[in-house]
C-alpha cells in the first residue's frame, strides 16, 4: 500500500520491471484477484452474447453490432465518468456502479433463461452493461496509484493487463464449454454472480488518506470542460491518443468478426469460438510476461509499432484461416500484440497526467479507445457483409500498417520522469474586494521587465507558459509588449471564475515550477508583478 506520508514524485517507468513486483502490496493483490474473477464472468458473457447473436441473426453487420453495443457506451460516457472520478469518492462510486451492474446482469440472465431475448434485447443489455463498464473504467484506472507506490506503477499497469488477459484466456473457453454442457443461459448467470467478488473487495479496501483540497469540488460540466482543455494542451497525452486511435480502429476488426470466423469460415461451434477468444488471452498473458524484455530492447515507440505489425499479420492469417489450428495461431499472435500495444499506451497516459486530472485524462484515453473500436467494428462489419470476411480482414491489416507510418512522429511516454506532483509554491492572493467563488471571469496579469538584449530569449521561453496555463484551467493567454517602454512585457490569462483561479494555484506541478523559475530569471526586478482583475459587479449593494 502507498505510504500516506510519502510525497508523490515522478513516475519511474522501468522497462525491465516484472509485473509480479506489484503483488508485494496486499491491497493490490486482493483487488487484482477480485477483478480477475469478475472479468472471467464478463468474458463468459461476451462470448455467450456473441455466439447467441449468431443464432438469432447471422448477418455479419448484425453480429458486429454486439461489439458496437459493448464499445459505444465507453465512447459516450467515459468523459463524464472521468470527471466524476476526479470529483467524487472513487471507492463509493465504484461500489454503487458495481451493484447496479450486478442487477442488470441478473436481469439479462433471467430473460435468456426464459427465451425472451431477440437481437434488440440482447444489444440493449450489452449496451447497458457496457455503460456500467464505461462509468467505472476511469475510476478503476485512477485508483491504481492508490494501490501501489509510484515506482511500482508501471508494474501494476502491466499486472492489470495480465489479469485482464488471464480472464480473457479462461472466460471465453470456459463459456464455450459451459454453453455446450448447461445451455446458453449459464454464462449469463455466472457473469452476474462474479460481480460479488469485486463488490466484496471494494468494501474491504480502505484507501490511504490523502490531503484534500479545502476548495469545494468541481461541478460536473465545468470539470469536463477543464478536462477537454487539459487534454488539448497536454502534448504528451495528445500524442498517446493519436497513436491509440491509429491502432484500435484496425485492431477492432478481429474482435468484431471473430464469431463469424469461428462459425462460417472455419465451420466450428461455440467451443471453438471460446477457444479462439481464449487463445487471444493466452497470447496476451505470454506478451505481458515478455513485455519487460521487449520494452527494454525496443522502447515504447518501436514496441507499439511492432505490436501493430503483429496485429496486421494476425488479421491476414484470420482472413485466410479455414482450419482451427491457423485460427488459434493467429489469435495467440493477436493477443501478444494486443497487450504490447495496450500496456505501452496505458503507461504513456498514466505518466503524462497529474493526479488532479487523472480520471479525466484516462477517460479521454478510454473514449478514443472505444470510439475507435466502435467505428472500426461498424466499418468492418459492413465491409464483411458486402465483400466477405477475408476482404475485411485484409483491409484492416493494410490500414494498420499504414497507420504506423502516419503516426510515427507522435512519441510515447515522453512524460516519464517528469515530476507532476503539486508544487504548492503559489500562495493564494490577498484581495481588497469581496470575491465570491463563482464571480468571474478573472483576468490575471504578470508584468516583467526584461533587458533589451534578452528580449528574443525571453519571448521564446515564455511561450512554454501558454501550454501550462491552459492545461491548468486558463481559457485565454497572451503576451503584450509596452510600445512606450522598452523591455516591459505583460503576460495575461483569463479563467472562468475566482474559484477556478484558486484551483489553478493548486494544479501547478514541480515541473511547471521549473519553467516559471526559468522565466523569472529574465526579470530585472526580484519578482514579476502579479495583478488580479475580477469582472465588475454592476448590481447595486444589497441586490
Amino acid at each position: 500500500m502507498t505510504n500516506r506520508d510519502d510525497k508523490p514524485g515522478p513516475v519511474a517507468v522501468d522497462g525491465r520491471a516484472s509485473p509480479l513486483i506489484a503483488f508485494r502490496h496486499a491491497t493490490f493483490t486482493v483487488v487484482w484477484t477480485a477483478t480477475v474473477v469478475a472479468n472471467i464472468g464478463t468474458w463468459m458473457y461476451n462470448a455467450a452474447s456473441g455466439w447467441l447473436m449468431t443464432s438469432l441473426n447471422p448477418d455479419p453487420s448484425i453480429v458486429s453490432l454486439v461489439q458496437v453495443a459493448s464499445s459505444l457506451p465507453m465512447f459516450l460516457f467515459a468523459l463524464p465518468a472521468g470527471a466524476l472520478a476526479d470529483i467524487v469518492d472513487k471507492r463509493r462510486f465504484l461500489i454503487g456502479c458495481e451493484i447496479a451492474l450486478t442487477a442488470v446482469a441478473f436481469a439479462s440472465a433471467v430473460l435468456v433463461r426464459l427465451n425472451l431475448v431477440d437481437p434488440t434485447i440482447l444489444l440493449l443489455f450489452t449496451f447497458l452493461l457496457g455503460a456500467g463498464a464505461a462509468f467505472t473504467a476511469p475510476a478503476w484506472q485512477s485508483v491504481v496509484p492508490q494501490l501501489v507506490p509510484k515506482p511500482d506503477l508501471a508494474a501494476a499497469v502491466a499486472s492489470n493487463g495480465v489479469g485482464v488477459n488471464i480472464s480473457r484466456a479462461i472466460g471465453p473457453a470456459l463459456g464455450g464449454i459451459i454453453i455446450g454442457a448447461w445451455g446458453i443461459a449459464a454464462p449469463f448467470w455466472i457473469n452476474a454472480l462474479s460481480n460479488f467478488a469485486v463488490i466484496g473487495a471494494l468494501l474491504w479496501w480502505t484507501p490511504p488518506s490523502q490531503q484534500g483540497s479545502r476548495l469545494p469540488p468541481e461541478r460536473l460540466l465545468g470539470a469536463m470542460v477543464i478536462g477537454f482543455r487539459h487534454a488539448r494542451y497536454n502534448a504528451n497525452l495528445r500524442a498517446t491518443l493519436i497513436r491509440a486511435a491509429a491502432f484500435f480502429l484496425f485492431a477492432s476488426a478481429y474482435w468484431a468478426l471473430l464469431p463469424l470466423v469461428a462459425r462460417d469460415q472455419i465451420a466450428g461451434g461455440p467451443e471453438l469460438y471460446g477457444i479462439l477468444l481464449g487463445a487471444i488471452g493466452v497470447g496476451a498473458v505470454i506478451g505481458a510476461f515478455t513485455l519487460p524484455a521487449m520494452k527494454a530492447a525496443l522502447g515504447p515507440d518501436r514496441l507499439v509499432a511492432g505490436g501493430t505489425l503483429g496485429t496486421a499479420i494476425s488479421l491476414f492469417l484470420l482472413g485466410i484461416a479455414h482450419q482451427s489450428a491457423l485460427g488459434i495461431a493467429a489469435c495467440v499472435l493477436a493477443g501478444i500484440s494486443w497487450i504490447a500495444v495496450l500496456a505501452s499506451l496505458n503507461v504513456s497516459v498514466q505518466v503524462s497526467l497529474p493526479d488532479w486530472v487523472r480520471g479525466r485524462g484516462l477517460a479521454m484515453f478510454v473514449t478514443v479507445f472505444f470510439g475507435a473500436m466502435t467505428a472500426g467494428s461498424t466499418l468492418w462489419g459492413q465491409l464483411a457483409s458486402g465483400l466477405g470476411l477475408p476482404t475485411a480482414h485484409f483491409a484492416a491489416a493494410a490500414g494498420a500498417i499504414i497507420g504506423i507510418a502516419l503516426t510515427w512522429g507522435w512519441k510515447l511516454q515522453s512524460g516519464a520522469g517528469v515530476d507532476l506532483a503539486p508544487s504548492m509554491q503559489w500562495p493564494a492572493p490577498l484581495l481588497a474586494v469581496d470575491a465570491d467563488a463563482d464571480r468571474g471571469p478573472v483576468l490575471v496579469t504578470v508584468e516583467y521587465q526584461v533587458a533589451p538584449e534578452r528580449r528574443g530569449a525571453f519571448l521564446a521561453a515564455i511561450r512554454n507558459l501558454e501550454q501550462q496555463r491552459r492545461r491548468d484551467g486558463a481559457y485565454s493567454w497572451d503576451v503584450f509588449e509596452d510600445a512606450a517602454r522598452t523591455g516591459r512585457f505583460m503576460e495575461t490569462f483569463m479563467l472562468a471564475s475566482w474559484l477556478e483561479h484558486l484551483r489553478q494555484h493548486q494544479r501547478v506541478t514541480n515541473a511547471d515550477r521549473g519553467v516559471q523559475d526559468a522565466i523569472r530569471e529574465f526579470n530585472a526586478d526580484a519578482e514579476p508583478m502579479v495583478t488580479h482583475f475580477i469582472a465588475a459587479d454592476f448590481r447595486p449593494p444589497g441586490a
